[in-house]
């Protein structure tokens, strides 16, 4: 830990528990000396493959001190295993098999092939592995593994074009490829800036693009590990696992379908409230009921739109978690039913530490139960947070889960609409090293018995899941919304992310965009940054600028540490409060396309925000592109990140894109010079979509009319909350000459309104419309149409 991170800890805990900090750190090493004793064995190879034995779906080999598992999950997904090692609880897995495939099994003169439909594998006979796909074209090659003691360690070739994205959060470049990363989920202290490594949820998934294809790795180990892509090698990534079975799931194709194959084999994120699209503001802390009023009142007077409040640690009874200060929230039930009849939601923080306090009946109760860590004695595992010493509860354990789901009864029950889950890294206060659990604190499992070591990665996805299911018996009728610092794969079936203590610098908002994208191509759809960065007193211009990049990103709020400057909109002063407004009406104009992507999540595991190669993975060009994102299919965004800029160069995927401000028409592929003034940023949306978006009336749809080729978009309703009936809308849009073909096929129990259906219409101008047989008179680029399921628009295209 450097000297500000250290002066800025000090600040936050206190000098007391500072000094209680290195007790827990001298603590911590004392249990871990045992692990560390010994020599590291050297690595050594594997030896030869010696016999083979097909089965179902793949084959078995075996040599004098491995074995290897090939089976084929569907005719595109193959798990690799490698033993000795066991194989920890499938945690992150909604299903074993995702769809039976014929397999082919057969021996070559250097090993064995193995065959589906879709791809092969030749294995030879030292261990190394290839992958082909039907054409026969290699898309990844692997040497044999080695081992050192209970530690795998093995190397994939790459290609000197090849790139390389995902795992999970990380401070880096979009492409992850030339540098090191650890997987080993770890809160960085005080706040992080661009590089740290790691952070609060660490990923083994990479997608890889290449221009043989690409294709989606998952190592499904969740003790702590090492990924050198391409540092040490410049043409090899380099994976290591200190423990366990080497298995890791393989997915051939764009980063679409890789996405949609590997989210059906982890789970795929349910449909959140609608509310939890909107605006979110928090701090660190309010700290009493008045002032909570006080911050609503102030975004109504100054006319901004406001869907959640976030409630920090200090609304807790000395940091105890499921507790309520009364002395500063008297009445949170009634705190709460007001700002909901206001339209704004409460979300309250938890953390997993539960303060050792024998009259706190949660303490006592999680005691008798048995329901907390222990150390290698027996004796229940103590560590550091907010409220002094504290106890864990153990998530690997199925009871333990059901009992601390069962403490959020009276937090739902008071009508807290959704709960944010901090520290659950674990994280705990040391002076040094670590700030988690020893390696050796104990864990259940699911029965299979296990250290931190193997729990540690996994503890916040658990702590979600109990969460999760608890909130689904507690309140049926609604959807849970949790939001959690960490977790691991599997993440996304339970909770959203946020991306933790960034620093309030420019830089730090540049490398945000490459966090969320990465995060989104490791599986992780909803996240979005601290506005403005955690800590630290952002510029009026770099909070304007933050901002508006988080009107366009899944979660959206504001949020900053105690002891910094009031982060309200209206704390900046003109003319930043006015921009402010403008993009939180516009975030509000945009739900319906956010809830339509929300649910798309829902069916395939596509992420919100996209990298700009999602629409032409061939397209080099926009390979190493990180400053700019895309919004499900139609719109890109080009952040502003350098402070005084006011244009900045924008690289357009093929296709014709319209400004979405001014409906100028650019063509694409290819990089524009685009203006970029205070109050805005560049916009852009792609020809042929259709973009649904609010106003007073009702629903707008904003059709922008295709150039080359059709359109088409989809638009999904309901009631916005619970499991009620919902109307989905697939528009298609074919363009002729003076016309432009819009159909419409509506399927789903909820009834429309009975209302018009409003059709902005850019890039053509309408003279009139023939709708289902009728013929109606149209002016311009608003069209008022009854409902319908085909429609004629005449008139002309707009020149260029």
């Amino acid at each position: 830990m450097d000297l500000r991170k250290g002066l800025l800890a000090l600040r936050f805990v206190g000098l007391r528990m500072a000094l209680r900090a290195v007790r827990a750190a001298w603590a911590r090493d004392r249990w871990e000396r045992p692990w560390r004793r010994g020599t590291p064995a050297p690595w050594r190879g594997i030896g030869p493959l010696r016999a083979a034995c097909p089965f179902p779906g793949g084959m078995r080999f075996s040599g004098e001190e491995v074995e290897l598992e090939i089976r084929f999950l569907a005719p595109d997904g193959i798990q690799i295993t490698w033993a000795p090692g066991r194989c920890s609880p499938p945690y992150a897995r909604v299903q074993e098999v995702l769809e039976e495939a014929p397999v082919t099994v057969g021996e070559t003169p250097d090993g064995w092939r193995l065959a589906s439909p879709a791809v092969q594998v030749e294995v030879d006979r030292s261990g190394g592995l290839r992958f082909r796909d039907r054409e026969g074209r290699i898309w990844r090659e692997e040497a044999p593994p080695e081992r050192a003691g209970p530690a795998w360690r093995h190397r994939v070739r790459l290609r000197p074009e090849e790139a390389l994205y995902g795992l999970g959060e990380r401070a880096a470049p979009l492409n992850r490829r030339g540098r090191i990363y650890r997987m080993w989920n770890r809160d960085p202290g005080g706040s992080y800036g661009p590089d740290a490594d790691p952070l609060y949820l660490g990923l083994p998934v990479w997608l890889s693009l290449h221009e043989a294809g690409g294709y989606l790795v998952f190592y499904e180990n969740p003790f702590e590990s090492v990924f050198d892509l391409g540092a040490t090698d410049p043409t090899a990534a380099q994976v290591t696992v200190t423990d366990g079975a080497l298995r890791y799931v393989l997915f051939p194709g764009p980063p679409d379908h890789a996405l949609r194959r590997y989210t059906a084999l982890t789970g795929r994120p349910p449909l959140p409230p609608r509310w939890a699209l909107g605006f979110h503001q928090s701090r660190w802390s309010y700290e009493s009921a008045e002032e909570v009023r006080a911050v609503v009142r102030g975004f109504q007077a100054h006319d901004l739109p406001l869907h959640a409040i976030h409630l920090d640690i200090d609304s807790m009874d000395g940091y105890r978690v499921f507790t309520v200060d009364r002395r500063r929230f008297p009445d949170l039930p009634g705190l709460v039913r007001e700002l909901e009849g206001q339209g704004v939601r409460t979300v309250m923080i938890l953390d997993p530490g539960v303060k050792v306090d024998p009259s706190y009946p949660i303490y006592r109760d999680g005691l008798r139960r048995g329901a907390f860590c222990r150390l290698p004695n027996g004796a229940v595992y103590r560590g550091l947070v907010w409220p002094g010493w504290c106890a864990f509860p153990d998530f690997t354990d199925p009871e333990v889960r059901a009992w601390w789901g069962e403490q959020y009864r009276p937090l739902v029950e008071m009508g807290v609409a959704g709960f944010w889950h901090d520290m659950n890294e674990p994280t705990v206060f040391v002076a040094w090293g670590e700030p988690t659990f020893p390696r050796t604190v104990r864990h259940a499992l699911e029965g299979q018995g296990g250290d931190h070591r193997e729990a540690h990665n996994v503890y916040g996805l658990l702590m979600n899941r109990a969460a999760w299911e608890a909130l689904r018996a507690l309140r049926p009728d609604r959807r849970p919304f949790l939001l959690s610092r960490s977790g691991w794969v599997g993440l996304a079936r339970y909770a959203w992310h946020w991306t933790g203590d960034v620093e309030s610098t420019w830089a730090a908002l540049r490398r945000t965009i490459a966090i969320v994208l990465g995060l989104g191509l490791s599986g992780i759809p909803y996240t979005g940054s601290d506005i403005g960065g955690f800590s630290g007193a952002p510029s009026a211009e770099l909070f304007v600028r933050w901002f508006q990049a988080a009107a366009f990103m899944p979660f959206f709020r504001n949020h900053a540490a105690k002891g910094t400057p009031r982060r309200e909109p209206w704390a900046f002063g003109e003319p930043a409060l006015s921009i402010v407004r403008s993009f939180l009406r516009l975030r509000v104009r945009l739900l319906p396309y956010l809830y339509t992507l929300a649910w798309e999540a829902a069916q395939t595991g596509h992420p919100l925000v996209r990298p700009l190669f999602w629409l032409d993975p061939a397209d080099r060009a926009l390979w190493e592109v990180e400053d700019a994102f895309l919004l499900g299919p139609a719109v890109l965004v080009a952040p502003v990140t350098a402070p005084g800029a006011r244009s900045r160069p924008v690289r357009l995927p093929r296709g014709i894109w319209y400004d979405f401000w001014t409906d100028r028409r650019f063509p694409g592929p290819g990089t524009i010079a685009a203006e970029a003034p205070l109050e805005r940023l560049p916009v852009f949306v792609r020809a042929g979509s259709v973009l649904p978006m609010a106003a007073e009336e009702g629903l707008e749809v904003h059709l922008y009319a295709p150039v080359d080729g059709d359109g088409e978009g989809w638009i999904y309703t309901d009631a916005g909350e619970g499991f009620g009936p919902f109307r989905l809308e697939r528009w298609a849009v074919t363009p002729a000459p003076g016309r432009l073909h819009v159909r419409r096929a509506v399927t789903g129990r909820l009834p429309e309104d009975g209302g018009p259906v409003r059709l902005w219409l850019h890039g053509f101008q309408a003279t009139r419309a023939h709708v289902d047989g009728a013929v109606l008179a149209v002016h311009g680029s608003f069209a008022m149409l009854p409902s319908f399921q085909e429609a004629i628009l005449e008139g002309n295209f707009n020149p260029d």
